[in-house]
């Protein structure tokens, strides 16, 4: 298909030519199909009109035209040449927020490929999560063998989006979250507390503005996300110490006031998380719900040149949405809204849980005015998960920002035009973290799918959650099931998950049957778990990590895969005593097996009351319940 550009689309021809090999079509300066580009700032949206000779398209921003360009090609390769469409954008930001410091920092090439993916779903913004992973003037232990971009790679990154006409902004911590930097002896003198700094230190603000200063340096965005969240330990480490206890708000109070005087010096409009002012707000002081009323003291205090970001992940009430944000809204700003898709701690998608929780939000935010709205890629505990898996959540976003309601059948039309992926089998995904046992729709977020591979196999620390049920027979059909989609799918984009279901298939189910062999003193059936089924098990895990080290280097920079390794490394080592301390009991060297002498206890134990397999967000807490590393006290 060739298309020639005329109109005011010529100046976005450099972004329309990195789209052609992925969209199958080629550009001449004349013939083809003519796609005349007219700009209207009075229009908040698109307009197409179109017929076989070619047509017009009547947009506000680049990102409405290149929605369009996808729109057009994607009916012409369906075989309509009468294309009228009118789409009217409900918020002036949508994008998602890519976590860039869980341990993956992806490739430029990878962000560039995400960028003209979320360029044709018509996403006009990308957030960068970056807490230690950019260069900081004078702090050479910043992000020191983390992957961290360089000033020349963001500005790379930044001058691409900007062909498409896509805002990029850094989202980093000035507060805490900064665990990874402050571990560094180099770093103690702005540490309070293991991942806060430290407040009322001179050093620590001129290193503040150092970072502020270098993040934002090459963005063309005047946008800064602070952060801020979870700050629960602030002023109760090294402060404490020095200055004695002090009022929490007071202290946010007073270090959000010096960090806004930083923003100002460089003219950046600021954006932070919500949530400690509302955990201040409630009686704990440690959690809130709807019933939250922000004081008089805390809307009258702070400053009234920030944006307040609310994010909740997990919440199918509308009426927690709605009395939400018209608490943020005293602040006398319209606030901003993060939802999330599943992708983190687990090695899958869910997507029950996301889109569930993110239909009433962007429903609410639509009826509330809200104009930025961002959806969360988080990658908690080493971003095991495939990035790409969140995909179809990518869309459902594109689509609830062009329409007042969205037909989830487009949605799926435009995901599998889009990004070149069956969203059908994106959503299969979704069934890795619910084999039987778990409640439906998996809306108590557990995460077998990660405990199930990383438990150790005489340890057993997670087998009462499964012991009632048949999980192995699950995984297998599961494979079955993903292993279809991944020979219809481009490069093996759902490999990992298929060789993972095939471990899960044989390694689910083996220390419930181990126990029950060792108890019942059936010697065979132990022979037969020593000799085969660990073997077994072990070739197939290795056949994952393989899989999954493709994938990681592909995607993303080497440094953070040598978590992955490690763990991988573990589990097979810890199979290989498994089998070694079997056969010697077996065969009489060993008087008893003491692991499985041990009686199962839940991991959770409030899953017993409950129907779902438990939660748990750390891989050194599946693999043991012993000391994995010695944690000092909190500064």
């Amino acid at each position: 298909m060739e298309i020639s550009i005329k109109g005011d689309a010529v100046s976005l021809h450099a972004g329309i030519v990195e789209l052609q090999e992925a969209y199958a079509f080629r550009l001449a300066e004349q013939g083809g199909i003519v796609l005349t580009g007219k700009q209207d700032e009075r229009i908040k949206g698109l307009i197409i009109t179109f017929d076989e000779g070619g047509g017009t398209v009547t947009y506000q921003e680049p990102c409405h035209f290149f929605r369009a360009l996808g729109l057009i090609l994607e009916q012409w390769n369906k075989g309509n040449k009468q294309i009228h469409i009118q789409e009217t954008m409900q918020f002036s930001s949508v994008g998602p927020m890519f976590d860039l410091s869980r341990n993956m920092t992806m490739k430029l090439s990878t962000l560039k490929d995400f960028i003209r993916k979320l360029a044709v779903m018509g996403h006009n913004t990308a957030m960068l999560y970056m807490e230690d992973t950019y260069e900081v003037d004078g702090e050479p232990y910043f992000g020191y063998m983390r992957g961290r971009y360089s000033e020349q790679e963001l500005r790379e990154l930044d001058d691409y989006a900007n062909l498409f006409g896509i805002e990029l902004i850094p989202c980093i911590q000035t507060l805490a979250h900064l665990e990874e930097f402050l571990k560094w002896d180099a770093a103690y003198t702005y540490k309070d507390t293991r991942g806060a700094l430290l407040l009322e230190s001179n050093a620590t603000y001129d290193l503040l503005d150092r970072m502020i200063a270098s993040t934002t340096r090459p963005f063309r965005s005047n946008r800064i996300h602070i952060g801020m969240d979870e700050a629960e330990e602030v002023g109760r480490g090294r402060y404490l110490n020095i200055h004695g206890s002090k009022d929490r708000f007071e202290l946010m109070k007073a270090h959000l006031d010096k960090i806004v005087e930083i923003t100002d010096k460089y003219q950046l409009r600021v954006v932070m998380w919500s949530d400690m002012f509302l955990k201040l707000a409630s009686e704990t002081g440690e959690s809130y719900d709807k019933t939250t009323d922000l004081p008089e003291y805390i809307v009258n205090q702070l400053p009234d040149n920030v944006q307040y970001m609310y994010w909740q992940y997990a919440q199918a009430d509308r009426e927690h949405y709605q009395r939400m944000l018209q608490q943020l809204k005293r602040f006398g700003s319209t606030p901003a809204f993060a939802g999330g898709m599943w992708v983190w701690n687990t090695f899958a998608p869910n997507y029950q849980i996301s889109l569930t929780a993110s239909e009433p939000a962007l429903a609410v935010c639509k009826e509330e005015g809200v104009g930025d709205v961002f959806v969360t890629l988080w990658g908690d505990d080493g971003y095991e998960s495939n990035v790409y898996h969140a995909l179809y959540g990518l869309q459902f976003y594109a689509e609830h920002a062009y329409h007042t309601e969205i037909d989830i059948t487009r949605v799926k039309e435009r995901t599998l035009f889009c990004t070149g992926v069956d969203p059908d089998a994106l959503l299969a995904l979704n069934k890795m973290d619910q084999p039987p046992g778990v409640d439906e729709g998996n809306t108590l977020q557990t995460n077998p799918s990660k405990f199930l591979l990383w438990q150790d196999v005489l340890l057993g620390l997670f087998d009462k959650h499964v012991e009632k049920n048949q999980v192995g027979d699950f995984y297998k059909k599961l494979a079955e099931e993903i292993q279809q989609y991944n020979q219809q799918a481009p490069d093996c984009f759902f490999d990992v998950p298929e060789k993972l279901c095939w471990v899960l298939a044989k390694k689910g189910d083996i220390g419930v049957e181990l126990k029950a062999a060792y108890d019942a003193g059936n010697q065979e059936e132990l022979q037969e778990i020593a000799r085969q089924v660990i073997p077994e098990v072990t070739g197939r895990v290795k056949e994952l990590h393989a899989a999954h080290r493709k994938q990681w280097l592909s995607l993303n920079k080497p440094f953070g895969w040598e978590v992955i390794d490690i763990r991988y490394g573990g589990l097979l080592q810890r199979l290989d005593t498994a089998r070694l301390r079997i056969e010697e009991y077996v065969r009489g060297d060993l008087e008893a097996i003491d692991e499985l002498e041990q009686e199962r206890l839940y991991f959770s134990p409030n899953v017993e009351e409950s129907s779902g397999l438990g939660w748990c967000s750390y891989y050194y807490r599946m693999a043991s319940p012993n000391v994995f590393f010695h944690v000092l006290p909190i500064y």
